[in-house]
């Protein structure tokens, strides 16, 4: 074959006739040309990277240059030149691409360690673990930037994780170790409310019991299987001991309805003597019905401020009546004043009684009830020492 430098031997063909010759090796040619072809449209369409683009034209080029085959192969070898500049753009589209991509990785790893930098100095014990290995994780599949940075952020990012490990697990222990004195306290605390369980003492054991209560809750956690069964212990103690006493004041309120009904009557006797208009003979109709009143006993708990308060409505308008004649009254009366004052006084010391009881037994209930009944008492005999003393001159 003819070229620029002469002519070349480009093979032999025994074979067959010189237009067979010719033919084998001019479709030799045709094969190079199709296959600098198809190198051509997959360099231009980017389909190649820049090293698998270089390395594909150094082969073709080989294959060209010392082809044994008929063919314009300067030609072909010119058209792989061609694509020189081609391969230098590609190039340069890569780098752009490669720093790019580095630089979202970089910043991307940053915001990693910013993270891990946040949740290694907090005290999420429960969420901070958790997104720490997805951090991890998110950090192991982003492309490695140059060594010095990508070396300086891990550092920060271990050292984050480090921290935030060895505070984890001194929280933890610190924890294990209240929980273990939580559980000595409360196994105290059940030791005692069992002891209490069988009381037929109510006011002080219930006052025992809220103070248990108190103690429990001051304890704090223990370990959760044990903190429950401990919890169901205490608790037991104190269902037998309240639902004793409730049995117990269930009982005495049945007991007691008997007396309500005495009294239901009674107050009804009670409210007739309304409007007052004997002072005298009401008073001492009312003395009687109130050692009526006195005399029927304790009635149920949830009857106590209905008959108590029609009780006090009707005092209130023997006082006032009284507080009435007072002012119509000369000094001859001062003996009734004297006389009531002494009643007062009496009728004020057995509830004083009655509230002492009422406090020990821990009944917050009637306490309240008394108090409001002594502070009433305490108003009337106050304007009756006034009066005694205006009617003594």
């Amino acid at each position: 074959m003819r070229t620029t430098d002469g002519e070349r031997a480009v093979g032999s063909y025994p074979a067959g006739t010189p237009e067979e010759a010719l033919a084998f090796f001019t479709e030799r040619f045709e094969a190079l040309s199709f296959e600098v072809q198809l190198l051509e449209q997959r360099v231009n369409s980017g389909k190649l990277t820049p090293e698998e683009a270089a390395e594909s034209i150094k082969t073709v080029r080989a294959q060209v240059t010392d082809a044994n085959a008929v063919g314009d192969l300067a030609s072909l070898v010119g058209r792989l030149d061609a694509l020189a500049p081609v391969l230098a753009v590609l190039r340069e589209a890569r780098r752009a691409e490669k720093a790019e991509k580095a630089a979202e990785s970089k910043a991307a790893k940053e915001a990693i360690v910013e993270e891990a930098e946040k949740i290694g100095a907090g005290s999420d014990w429960r969420n901070g673990a958790n997104r720490l290995r997805d951090l991890l994780d998110q950090w192991k599949v982003l492309p490695r930037i140059d060594r010095a940075s990508d070396d300086a952020l891990w550092k920060r990012f271990s050292s984050a994780r480090t921290a935030y490990t060895k505070a984890r697990k001194a929280h933890f222990a610190e924890q294990d170790e209240k929980r273990e004195g939580a559980r000595i306290v409360k196994e105290r605390l059940c030791k005692e409310a069992e002891a209490l369980a069988t009381s037929t003492d109510w006011g002080p054991t219930a006052g025992k019991y809220r103070d248990l209560m108190r103690d429990w809750k001051a304890a704090g956690p223990a370990p959760k299987d044990v903190d429950d069964a401990l919890w169901k212990r205490f608790r037991g103690a104190q269902d037998a001991f309240f639902g004793a006493r409730d049995a117990e004041n269930a009982a005495l309120d049945a007991e007691f309805a008997k007396n309500a009904e005495v009294k239901d009557a009674l107050i009804v006797e009670i409210e007739a003597l309304l409007p007052v208009k004997d002072l005298e003979a009401t008073k001492k109709a009312f003395r009687d019905l109130a050692d009526k009143w006195e005399a029927a006993g304790k009635v149920p708990r949830d009857r106590i401020k209905d008959l108590e308060g029609r009780m006090r409505t009707v005092e209130t308008a023997l006082r006032n009546a009284e507080d009435e004649q007072w002012k119509r009254s000369d000094p001859e009366k001062s003996a009734r004043a004297n006389d009531l004052v002494t009643k007062l006084e009496d009728a004020i010391a057995k509830v004083e009684a009655d509230l002492d009881k009422a406090r020990a037994a821990g009944n917050d209930k009637k306490v309240r009830e008394l108090e409001e009944n002594l502070e009433s008492r305490r108003s009337f005999l106050e304007m009756a020492r006034r009066a005694s003393e205006d009617f003594s001159g």
